[in-house]
Formats: C-alpha cells, structure tokens, sequence
C-alpha cells in the first residue's frame, strides 16, 4: 500500500469532518438567528405609555429600594401595579369577543397588586367598576386637560384620559403610588389561559348569562380562553347581578391562573413558553418601566417565590352610593386602612 493509498482515508475523515463543523455552525447561526428574531418578535409587541413623564412629580411617594441589595440580586422593595383588564382596543378578535371599538375605551377590570417585600406574598385588591370618585383633572397628550369630576364612575377615567387618568385616579383615592401599569386586552387575556391549556374554576352557582354567553352548572369546570373570558365578564348571571358578584368571579381566575402556571413547565417548553409569550406581549400596554421583554422577565423572576396560596384577594370595602343605590362608594375607615397597609 502506497503513502498516497493510505494519506486517502484521512481526507475522507477531514472533509467529512469539515462538513460536520459547517453544518453545526449553520444550525447554530440560524437557531441564533431565530431566537433573536423571537426576542425582536416579543419585545416589538409591547405597547407603552410613559406615565411617569405624564404625570411628573406630584404624586404618592416610591418605595425606596433596599440599599443593602447589589445589582446582582432580585429586587426586594414592595411593588404596586395597577393591572387594568380593558376592550378598547378595535380589531376582529376583539369584536368577535365582545370588545368595544377605537371610540368606546373602557376598563372592566381594575386591581392594584401589590408585592411585598421579598416578593414571596401578594394582595390583590379589586376596585369595582361602578364605584364614585372624585375624577382628578387629567393630562392629555394633545397638552390639554381634562376637567375634575365628582361622583363620576371609576372606569370612566380610563375612558376620557387613557392610562395616564386610570393611573392618577387610582393614586388620587388610595394615596398609594403606583409603580408600574399593566393593560391586557379580551383578546390577549383569552389567548392567555388557551396559551396555558385552560384553567380549572370551580362555581358555587348555576352560571346563565346572556350578556358573557356563558352557561355552567354548579361545580369544577376546566374552561377555554373564550370561557375564562365569559366568566371574566359575566356578572347578570349570579347573585344579584352587581358588578361585586363579577369581581369574585375574576378574583377565583386570578388564582386559577396562577395555578395552572405553577402547573406548566414553561421553562422546559420552549414552544409553549413562547405562545404564552406571544400571548401576552401581543396584547399587553405597559407603562415605559416594564415596555421590554428584560424588563418583564426581570419581574416574573422576582416573583419565582409567589405561590397561589401566598396571594391575598380581597375587594375594596364600598356601600351603596347614598345618591344612587346602583351605584357604590368606598366605606370608610374601611378603605382607607385597607389602602394604608400597601404603602
């Protein structure tokens, strides 16, 4: 056997080892390639408004954060957001599920959420919809303003200044500054639990809304985003068909949601980890602390401790308004204390 004969097999190796290492590279630029475009994908969801330049320095104070915690650790200052469930947003999706148009922004879902420090327990407070309030004056982003309003309806700040009036508004009546602003539309909530796998309520009372469209009998139910949906609206149907009956209702999916994520292995799903994603950002208004995907995941992470069980939902103390009995108002020294202990 010749040097040539034997130099042959070597360059069979070579090359085909070559062919390998090129191969492994293109896998790995195009996988790189299409993370980032994932990363670009989500983050360009996002939609924000800058609330803290809207409103300047006239409001409740911050929490100080801990100077003790170095840039490496999870933040341990209590947090408050107000979390706003909205149908403003025009679009099929949203029409086909029952949202309002361009013209008609409304909140039906308000709660603050507020962390404590450690992030390890939470409250969630929720404000009734029909609650009066007295309406601060409100910036608008053509520079104008809007008028102070009394015993106007709560969600009707949300409708005539945007985020920015719900923000101050909600400061207005709590004293309690509100760190950060979270807004999720019908469509986004319903891909959301769909995203998850559904999520399991279980119903105390036969359910026979027209308005949700929703039908359940009494007992454990594992609903769809489009049901969670439902319930998350439906308010004729139970009780006595006040918008209390429907904060209950949103307050048991609150914790069903919370369940069925601590359920889900996201960080072992990729794919499900990123149609949760996409769910969520492509539906989500933020204020411009939490308008990026590192922002975002930078919260969940501080909240890696928070367990269903350790979240408190309560609903803000209200009374029939003495001016109309369909109609609330907060019940005080109720309230007050209730808002003074998430300071």
């Amino acid at each position: 056997m010749t040097g040539d004969d034997e130099a042959r097999p070597v360059g069979r190796r070579s090359r085909a080892l070559k062919a390998a290492g090129l191969a492994l590279a293109g896998a790995l630029v195009l996988a790189a390639a299409a993370a980032g475009w994932a990363y670009w994908q989500l983050n360009d969801n996002i939609k924000s408004v800058d609330i803290n330049s809207a409103l300047g320095d006239n409001r409740p104070a911050k929490a100080t954060p801990s100077p003790e915690a170095s840039a490496e650790e999870l933040p341990t200052e209590a947090l408050n957001i107000l979390v706003l469930g909205s149908d403003s947003r025009s679009g099929a999706e949203n029409q086909a599920l029952g949202g309002g148009d361009s013209t008609g922004a409304r909140s039906d879902t308000a709660m603050v959420v507020h962390l404590d420090a450690g992030r390890s327990e939470a409250t969630v407070v929720s404000i009734p919809r029909d609650t009066l309030v007295t309406r601060p004056s409100c910036p608008l982003e053509d520079g104008g303003s809007t008028e102070v309003a009394y015993n106007a309806m709560f969600n009707s700040a949300y409708a005539v200044g945007g985020p920015v009036c719900a923000v101050k508004t909600v400061e207005s009546m709590t004293n309690v500054r509100m760190d950060h602003y979270i807004e999720i539309d019908f469509a986004g909530f319903a891909k959301l639990v769909d995203a998850l796998g559904g999520v399991t309520v279980t119903t105390e009372e036969d359910i026979d809304d027209e308005d949700s469209h929703l039908t359940l009998e009494a007992g454990t139910h594992h609903l769809d985003g489009e049901q969670a949906l439902a319930l998350a609206r439906t308010r004729h149907g139970i009780g006595d068909g006040s918008d209390l009956g429907r904060i209950g209702l949103q307050q048991q999916l609150v914790k069903a949601l919370l369940e069925q994520m601590s359920a889900t292995s996201l960080l072992t799903d990729p794919a499900q980890l990123y149609r949760v994603a996409d769910a969520v950002t492509g539906s989500l208004t933020t204020d411009t602390g939490l308008d990026s995907l590192t922002e975002l995941t930078g919260l969940g992470r501080s909240l890696q401790a928070l367990s269903a069980d350790s979240v408190r939902t309560v609903t803000m103390p209200v009374v029939p308004a003495p001016s109309d009995a369909n109609r609330v108002v907060a019940e005080e020294p109720e309230a007050g204390e209730l808002w003074e202990s998430l300071r």
